[in-house]
């Protein structure tokens, strides 16, 4: 009797060029570990593409980029799927787990600028200097740190939102050194903005690549692309933000490092204006990362961590 072909592997991605390039990275690794196999791609738009004239803070959460690919997963028609982490929710749909961590990539944020102001870094851009973006955990870092700068919301793939700044919209944009970089893009970036100014989002720089839960077969491929120092980190770091219940409209930002065995994380609250900013750090065994994110998340609400994330839930849903 001759045996059957393996299944053909369906993976699910958004249809942006940044979104292609990690999932066509991914599926080249898998095709590369395992040659017998087939991966094809499986491309589709989301919420979050379609809608680009509303700030994200007040349209919904970060399921707005996910929802139609877990839904793809959860009829049969995809395998898994894959996402930038930090656009992943940490509230994941029954049925369905981050199967998968990829090596980080800098996690930091970039500062782009306008010809113009090329050989500037944040502090020396000129007061009133119009920066561009949609993130309001960026926003209320370097309003904390640039008060006379002004901020304007940007929306778009990358390639809309560096015409824009090109087209003088803007005086400069903040986006992902790791977004940037995997695009060819890295010439672009004028400074890499350092932790103590902006901690980057949660999973920033890594790939979390979703799938079935009860899905063994796939579970066990992915297992090569997995990156286990990352994976401690970006548990760490996304268990500190589901106990502080914080989506991407909320100012928490994270840093975090491996020494030896040993994880450390800092965490930061801000309010929207900048004005209020609440950190902390704690460090403990890597294997413990979970527990670690709950632990910081707990010493920032004992600081007035949760007063803030009232303040920013209730101003949001007035907009």
């Amino acid at each position: 009797m001759i045996a059957s072909p393996p299944r053909t592997i369906r993976i699910a991605s958004r249809k942006s060029q940044l979104a292609l390039v990690q999932t066509y990275w991914v599926q080249e690794q898998l095709q590369n570990a395992f040659p017998d196999r087939k991966f094809e791609v499986h491309t589709m738009s989301t919420q979050g593409d379609k809608i680009l004239d509303v700030a994200l803070s007040k349209i919904g959460d970060k399921g707005l980029f996910t929802k139609e690919l877990e839904d793809g997963m959860l009829n049969g028609e995809t395998d898994f799927a894959v996402h930038s982490l930090k656009d992943l929710p940490t509230n994941l749909p029954p049925g369905l787990i981050l199967g998968c961590v990829t090596e980080r990539e800098d996690p930091a944020d970039a500062l782009v600028l306008h010809e113009k102001h090329v050989g500037k870094q944040l502090d020396s851009l000129p007061a009133g200097a119009v920066i561009g973006t949609s993130s309001l955990r960026r926003l209320a870092q370097l309003r904390h740190h640039y008060p006379h700068l002004a901020f304007k919301d940007v929306r778009g793939n990358l390639n809309t939102r560096l015409a824009k700044l090109d087209a003088g919209d803007y005086d400069a944009l903040i986006l992902a050194v790791a977004g940037l970089q995997r695009l060819g893009m890295g010439d672009r970036i004028h400074q890499a903005i350092p932790a103590d100014i902006s901690l980057h989002a949660v999973g920033q720089g890594a790939l979390g690549i979703e799938c079935r839960a009860n899905d063994a077969e796939i579970l066990t491929l992915l297992k090569v692309l997995e990156h286990t120092p990352t994976a401690y980190r970006c548990y760490a770091e996304r268990s500190f933000l589901h106990e502080l219940e914080g989506g991407c409209q909320v100012p928490i930002g994270v840093n975090t490092v491996i020494t030896g065995d040993t994880l450390t994380l800092i965490g930061l609250v801000a309010s929207l204006d900048g004005q209020t900013v609440i950190q902390d750090v704690v460090s403990g065994a890597a294997t413990e990362a979970e527990q670690l994110g709950i632990e910081l998340a707990h010493k920032l609400r004992a600081r007035g961590a949760q007063a803030i994330l009232d303040d920013i839930f209730a101003t949001i849903q007035r907009q």
